[in-house]
């Protein structure tokens, strides 16, 4: 079982592992892309102006010294020191799967189930060594084509060879998925029920539930080969499941 997260806008600081080396990450099909992208970004960097722009920065205020931290971290992409992408992405999803509260057993689990979305790096497992960043799904880097454009021939096939004969579970935004999806991978939809029945979107619960059925995934011993597993599996976990279709999984709140 793979599960591809969404990644996070937060990220941690600093790190203790070497600088990038892109052929050290999963998937080597996509280090072409990879290593334009990292280029371009550190290019990026030397023009706040259209960096921020480009990277959805608000210019002023508090948030100047996020346009500078951004700005940062893109001009050191080659030399900054790295972590682990599982202790990179921070936020509410990644508090929810809260790693550092694992067991041993369950966290080997983690590193051998999870891989993480990015517009910078495609994909990338769990363990890959990263550095901090700034570039979303939606951004579009000046005289490059879309970053789905720059994605999809190479990671639509690459995940694919990599995941066969796997049961995925693809927990991307669809922003994310759009960059390379993987065809029959299992998603979930997080939703909260209100009193009068009906059932909606809430971004806050979104990330947590999916961080929780994340949780529970790395936590089970068990091996799921289909939704119906993945669903007793996070109802054991005390989540509230439903099955919406063979490849579509209901969280509500």
């Amino acid at each position: 079982m793979l599960l591809i997260l969404p990644p996070s806008e937060t990220k941690s600081d600093g790190g203790t592992g070497a600088p990038l080396d892109l052929d050290t990450l999963w998937l080597p099909q996509l280090t072409v892309v990879r290593d334009k992208l990292v280029t371009e970004l550190i290019e990026l960097s030397a023009d706040p102006e259209t960096a921020r722009a480009v990277l959805g920065l608000k210019a002023g205020g508090a948030n100047a010294d996020s346009l500078r931290t951004a700005l940062d971290r893109n001009a050191t992409l080659r030399t900054a020191p790295t972590r682990p992408a599982l202790e990179r992405y921070t936020g509410v999803l990644y508090d929810a799967l809260d790693i550092g509260s694992l067991t041993k057993a369950q966290r080997a689990r983690a590193h051998q189930r999870l891989a993480v979305g990015s517009a910078l790096f495609g994909v990338v497992r769990a363990a890959d060594p990263i550095p901090a960043y700034r570039l979303s799904g939606g951004s579009k880097l000046p005289g490059l084509p879309t970053l789905a454009a720059m994605w999809k021939p190479a990671l639509v096939p690459a995940l694919r060879e990599a995941t066969a004969d796997q049961l995925v579970v693809d927990l991307r935004s669809g922003a994310y998925q759009g960059l390379g999806r993987v065809p029959g991978a299992v998603t979930a939809t997080v939703l909260t029920e209100r009193p009068d029945g009906t059932r909606t979107v809430v971004s806050h619960f979104n990330k947590h539930h999916k961080g929780l059925l994340a949780r529970a995934l790395v936590s089970t011993r068990a091996e799921p080969r289909d939704i119906g597993a993945l669903a007793r599996i996070a109802d054991k976990a005390g989540l509230r499941v439903e099955i919406a279709s063979s490849s579509e999984l209901l969280v509500l709140t």
